[in-house]
């Protein structure tokens, strides 16, 4: 007996309002439905309810939202086998982990697993955020490290890496 095939595994970085989802939106909609995006969010103000309504608003009834803002491998795994996935976005899912004074390093080595196991083809979004200045503090500095090596993580074992700027993808794996 054989392993089932892997899915690609396709990771999408860039700023904010570069474009990232949508990309991986417009990417995942050519592929057929249903469509799975795990969303990593958390609405604790009224700014942050209205970034999500404006994501939610682009899908359509063939979407299919699950909510994951800690348990994102449960969510990967639980999702259909055989249905695309787009994670948005593991910025803001690093970000629920350290403040939840998880074990990073743990939690990163099963995401990856977790990604990797897929059969179908997987979509991965983050804000790429070691372009800029040094953090004046600690909790800013250590996110901006452990999503560099998050980042790495997931690119060394993407099919494909696309880096977006300016609505423009560069493709870089």
């Amino acid at each position: 007996m054989t392993a089932a095939k892997r899915g690609p595994l396709v990771f999408v970085l860039g700023g904010a309002r570069s474009g990232k989802s949508t990309f991986a939106e417009a990417r995942m909609t050519a592929l057929t439905p249903p469509w799975i995006y795990i969303a990593t969010a958390q609405a604790f103000d009224d700014e942050m309810r209205a970034r999500i309504a404006t994501h939610r608003g682009r899908r359509d009834a063939r979407w299919r939202t699950i909510d994951a803002p800690h348990d994102l491998c449960a969510a990967l795994r639980d999702a259909p086998a055989d249905a695309p996935v787009l994670v948005d976005c593991l910025t803001l899912w690093l970000t629920n982990r350290l403040l939840a004074d998880a074990d990073i390093a743990a939690d990163r080595a099963r995401l990856v697993d977790a990604l990797v196991a897929r059969r179908a083809p997987t979509f991965v979004v983050s804000n790429e955020v070691g372009l800029g200045i040094v953090p004046d503090n600690a909790l800013s500095r250590r996110f901006r490290d452990e999503a560099g090596f998050l980042h790495q993580a997931v690119a060394a074992r993407a099919d494909e890496v696309h880096l977006m700027v300016a609505g423009l993808s560069i493709r870089a794996k």
